[in-house]
């Protein structure tokens, strides 16, 4: 059983969240706040196997909150979930260790799938903000997209601005979200460190087909 401690401020939408995996035989919420500064205590407290925290919350938003949970002596993984998917908030997700980012428009199953996911010691980034929906969910060795092979392909063969923009045929804005979700997947600080892990994973020498 995956036990889940939500964070959510609006009371409907937390409502809706609990209903929802209380459907599912292996899930159990164990627990739920509704402001920032309640979840480290809560996280101490009733020991959940995963943390699925909104960002914008009263009192400590959920990025911060994920930062300090990860200062504890057996931190939980955390599933951050927004409607917020913009590049500076997969960034910060990344520098606070989160193993999974999840937009509240998602299908429900991507949700628990997520949650499942986060729980094995995987990581779930889903990617339907960027602009042209592109960023599928794909769960194996390697834990990187089709799209975001493409675009760590493109830097590693020097492309920089636009010389991106014209190989990929993709905004900026959506080149930086397949950035940001491939340095969190990869556990990088910059793009050429993600870069260097992939190479030495072999996620780029057999790159799939982006579609």
């Amino acid at each position: 059983m995956i036990k889940v401690l939500i964070a959510e401020d609006h009371d409907l939408i937390r409502g809706a969240l609990i209903a929802l995996l209380s459907e599912e035989r292996d899930i159990r919420v164990i627990g739920e706040v509704s402001r920032g500064d309640e979840i480290v205590p809560a996280v101490v407290g009733s020991r959940p196997d995963v943390a699925l925290l909104d960002i914008g919350l009263p009192g400590m938003d959920g990025l911060e909150a994920a930062g300090l949970i990860k200062k504890l002596e057996q931190p939980p993984p955390v599933l951050i979930l927004t409607s917020v998917g913009s590049p500076g908030n997969f960034d910060r997700a990344m520098a606070a260790g989160v193993r999974g980012f999840l937009v509240k428009d998602a299908p429900a199953h991507r949700l628990t799938d997520a949650i499942r996911a986060v729980a094995r010691g995987e990581r779930y980034i889903d990617l339907d903000v960027a602009a042209d929906g592109g960023g599928e969910q794909e769960v194996d060795t390697n834990p990187l997209t089709a799209r975001e092979i493409s675009v760590l392909s493109a830097v590693a063969a020097g492309g920089r601005g636009s010389d991106l923009r014209s190989t990929l045929g993709l905004s900026d804005h959506t080149i930086r979200n397949y950035l940001a979700a491939a340095r969190l997947k990869t556990g990088a600080r910059s793009d050429e460190e993600a870069v260097r892990i992939a190479r030495a994973n072999g996620w780029l020498e057999n790159s799939r087909v982006a579609g």
